[in-house]
């Protein structure tokens, strides 16, 4: 095992070492893989009795992402199902002599146009970029809206695949990056994670203040996050 590895109670746990005042535990998708962020003073034995002391809210994650429903990997052919804004469609794959592209036929069809002989990955890559430009036009709005209502100023929000985050905040540089995923989820839960990161910029840590202006400016959002937890999760050849 390696030195930022320990076992503790048949778990694994990655340790990050970090310039900060105090421990952090997460339990991230899709398997329930533990990571300490831990301050650089502390030392194994002391993250090891965070991890004991958790145990119990560390097993009751673990079991809802083996619980959660999750898509084999997509082919991008006809009769697939693909989600969008938490709806799902059922794909319609046709060769097309011109612009590759994606449109709604209806409220359970989504078409998709690539150039004849086009493999998986490039009818991946024409998904992704049609649901990036959808995700992009919602937050045009609603990042408007939630600076106002919180009272607060992002410079830029920007959108990636991540495989352990829906969301993060660059506090310095009031950004604020958004998993490409969410533009398949409700939209219920891409106002959850903006406003989430958006209280980042005011408080950076998840304590009780975190959790004061939560229930502030998005009382429901403990049901947002239930939503958000229990959608589809996509197949992903997860690496860390």
């Amino acid at each position: 095992m390696s030195d930022n590895l320990i076992e503790v109670s048949g778990l694994v746990v990655e340790i990050v070492r970090k310039n900060i005042k105090n421990l952090h535990l997460g339990v991230y998708p899709p398997n329930g893989r533990v990571r300490v962020a831990a301050p650089l003073h502390l030392d194994n034995d002391a993250v090891r009795a965070a991890v004991v002391s958790r145990l119990a809210w560390i097993r009751k994650k673990q079991a809802e992402f083996e619980k959660q429903i999750r898509q084999s990997q997509r082919e991008f052919v006809s009769g697939e199902s693909h989600y969008y804004r938490g709806r799902r469609y059922r794909l319609q794959a046709r060769e097309f002599d011109g612009p590759p592209g994606v449109q709604l036929l209806n409220n359970s069809r989504m078409e998709i146009r690539f150039r004849p002989r086009a493999d998986r990955n490039t009818r991946e890559a024409i998904l992704s970029r049609w649901y990036r430009h959808q995700l992009r036009n919602q937050m045009v709005s609603l990042k408007t809206e939630w600076e106002c209502k919180i009272g607060v100023t992002v410079n830029d929000i920007r959108i990636k695949r991540m495989k352990t985050l829906w969301g993060s905040c660059n506090i310095e540089a009031k950004r604020i990056w958004l998993n490409l995923e969410l533009a398949k989820k409700p939209a219920s839960c891409l106002v959850y994670i903006l406003v989430h990161e958006m209280i980042h910029l005011i408080e950076r840590s998840h304590n009780d203040r975190f959790r004061e202006l939560m229930d502030e400016h998005l009382p429901q959002w403990r049901l947002y996050r239930d939503e958000l937890n229990s959608a589809p999760l996509a197949h992903e050849d997860w690496r860390y």
